[in-house]
């Protein structure tokens, strides 16, 4: 049995594992420097040394699965930047740093998740017509890497997700998915770039045959009311990493990030409905993972 299929077995016995928090936003408060138009994209060929640890100080603080930095280095952010030339060196670097973590630690079963976004740092989304083979070629060289899985971040329309997950899935491993919402004006959950309800989103989603959905990237504060929707609409398993500050282009602002006690006591209600991973996003660091490994062993003991 490898690694993926004993979590899935620990899936089937309701246990929540816990995740990683953000790399990205740890890169940056780290001092890494930025990509022009793919953010903190760059670090694992600027500073490897930062980013493996970012990944081993999860591993040490009781993550059990982690994601590369590669949110922000799929090819069209990178012909942004001016990178694409990098773009297999970028990929593959990322992934075989989580690897090298992972050895590190001593810790073999850690899952290593192939993060991937369509997100673009100048406005607007990218060219629908290309992004199906740039995400095939980007999941085939983390598998070729050596990724577990391949992990979707910040889908924000349908459409786009549809074709970023038909594509991760020719790579052969498995593709979760991870939605980000908002509130609209009406007070409904609906994914964070487009009107699409979060209802809809799921009932389309859910006949895609997708082993896992998180809610990520999302506010703490909202988090419980896409819970409601996903036990409703959503018929596989289910984690949450949401995200803590403000995004002012094109840097994350710590001030007023969650405290780490104060997210693991939202993680805890979270937890309490049985969802199966939990983690952070943007925002959330090692201390945040912590706090949360404390509150997971506890539950154990009692």
């Amino acid at each position: 049995m490898n690694r993926y299929s004993k979590f899935i077995k620990r899936f089937e016995l309701e246990e929540t594992i816990l995740i990683d928090g953000a790399t990205g936003t740890e890169a940056e408060r780290r001092g890494v420097p930025q990509l022009k138009n793919a953010w903190n994209g760059g670090g694992a060929l600027s500073d490897p040394d930062i980013i493996r640890q970012i990944h081993l100080d999860y591993i040490d603080r009781g993550a059990e699965i982690i994601i590369s930095n590669t949110f922000a280095t799929n090819k069209h952010a990178l012909t942004d930047a001016g990178e694409d030339h990098l773009f297999e060196e970028y990929n593959s670097k990322a992934v075989k740093l989580a690897i090298e973590a992972r050895k590190l630690a001593n810790k073999n079963n850690v899952l290593v998740a192939g993060g991937i976004s369509y997100w673009r740092w100048p406005e607007g989304l990218p060219d629908r017509n290309e992004l199906y083979d740039d995400i095939a070629e980007q999941a085939k060289i983390m598998a070729d890497s050596g990724a577990d899985l391949i992990m979707l971040e910040m889908m924000s329309d349908l459409e786009f997700t549809l074709i970023t997950l038909d594509a991760a899935r020719t790579s052969g491993l498995p593709v979760w998915v991870g939605l980000s919402c908002r509130k609209n004006d009406n007070g409904e959950i609906c994914l964070l770039m487009t009107d699409t309800l979060l209802k809809d989103a799921l009932i389309e989603l859910d006949k895609k045959n997708i082993p896992l959905l998180n809610i990520m990237h999302t506010e703490v504060d909202i988090i419980s009311e896409c819970l409601d929707l996903v036990e409703t609409h959503w018929s596989t398993y289910v984690g949450v990493y949401a995200h803590s500050g403000i995004y002012k282009n094109p840097e994350w602002i710590f001030d007023g990030v969650i405290s780490p006690r104060d997210y693991a006591k939202a993680s805890e209600k979270w937890i309490d409905r049985k969802i199966n991973i939990v983690g952070g996003c943007c925002g959330i660091g090692a201390k945040h993972i912590e706090c949360i490994h404390e509150f997971l062993l506890e539950k154990q003991i009692s």
